[in-house]
């Protein structure tokens, strides 16, 4: 198992070294050749063009884009990936600082998607060929049809405005201090037994989370109800059935376990999405993400930053491809005694 693991991981990363380097020429090459000066911002308003192609040479600018391209990949093997234009500030910093809160955003979002997903899933199938089988297919449809940006609108409509039980701007309360350990909120204050202030995190977790969740979830439902109706037809199932067992136990000790390994798949290829509705999302609720940093590096123009979470985001992907492999190689009977 541990050589099975090991090949799967140093297979992705061999094509992940290419992969992050074809990406981040791309996007270099389409930021340099933008019409719009990024620079523009860092002088004053009495900046003549002397001090506009003095500060154009300091900042490297002036040079050929293979070249530029060239310096920041040389720098970026180094672990600097530059400074931001409109923050002024290394962009290795401002990503650390920022990529915990859009983790810690997706996963609970992924968290609470499963716990939607997996008991519906089972409903719909068990509702397969049945009455309300149309009705069931109608809600899923519905939700599906629904994007996490408006998720939030109408969370933020019910659970903020007409029905306000939980807060749903920022990421803690204005009383609570983060503690910096790890960037993560909802670690930090449980390990330093902060409950109340980690309370406050998760209330302001929560509607970004479930906005994010409700996107998520039909789609997860439909693979999965896919999943079952297929493994239904499987020979184990009828075997079982013949030595008594029960319905639902066949559904959830053995259906169940079959019917996963399609649905982490398509979870681990649209997991990426989850993080690019997290960008809105972010913005919505206030929460202070990789998304909502993203968003003000494109408003300001700020390219250094741009590339820096775009390459991020990539990495980020990389490795969930890696994990989703791993998983399904852990429970795929089949992989697992090659």
């Amino acid at each position: 198992m541990f050589q099975l693991v090991s090949t799967i991981v140093i297979r992705r990363l061999l094509v992940a070294i290419p992969t992050l380097l074809l990406l981040s020429l791309v996007v270099f090459v389409v930021l340099r050749l933008l019409p719009v000066d990024p620079l523009a911002m860092m002088l004053p308003p009495s900046a003549t063009a002397a001090d506009s192609a003095a500060l154009r040479q300091q900042m490297g600018m002036d040079k050929p884009i293979p070249v530029q391209f060239l310096i920041w990949l040389w720098d970026a093997a180094r672990g600097s990936l530059g400074n931001s234009i409109n923050f002024r500030q290394p962009v290795v910093g401002l990503m650390v600082t920022a990529l915990p809160a859009t983790i810690e955003l997706a996963v609970v979002g992924l968290v609470l998607a499963l716990m939607i997903s997996i008991p519906g899933g089972v409903i719909a199938y068990v509702l397969y060929k049945r009455k309300r089988e149309t009705a069931a297919d109608l809600v899923v449809t519905l939700l599906q049809s629904i994007p996490s940006f408006l998720w939030s609108l109408l969370l933020i409509l019910v659970f903020g405005v007409l029905w306000p039980v939980v807060p749903f701007s920022g990421r803690v309360g204005q009383e609570v201090t983060l503690p910096g350990i790890t960037g993560f909120a909802m670690i930090d204050l449980l390990v330093t037994g902060q409950f109340q202030a980690w309370l406050s995190a998760l209330s302001h977790l929560f509607l970004p989370a479930l906005a994010l969740a409700l996107s998520f979830a039909p789609l997860v439902i439909r693979v999965l109800r896919s999943g079952l109706i297929d493994a239904a037809n499987e020979p184990y199932v009828e075997v079982a059935r013949l030595r008594g067992l029960s319905e639902t136990r066949i559904l959830w000790r053995h259906m169940l376990k079959n019917a996963a390994l399609p649905t982490i798949t398509m979870i681990g290829v649209q997991f990426g999405f989850l993080f690019g509705g997290a960008l809105l999302v972010e913005m919505i609720f206030g929460f202070p993400g990789l998304g909502n940093l993203m968003v003000q590096a494109v408003r300001g123009n700020d390219l250094p930053l741009i590339q820096g979470i775009s390459l991020i985001f990539c990495v980020l992907m990389l490795a969930i491809t890696v994990v989703v492999d791993v998983l399904y190689a852990l429970l795929n009977p089949k992989l697992r005694n090659l």
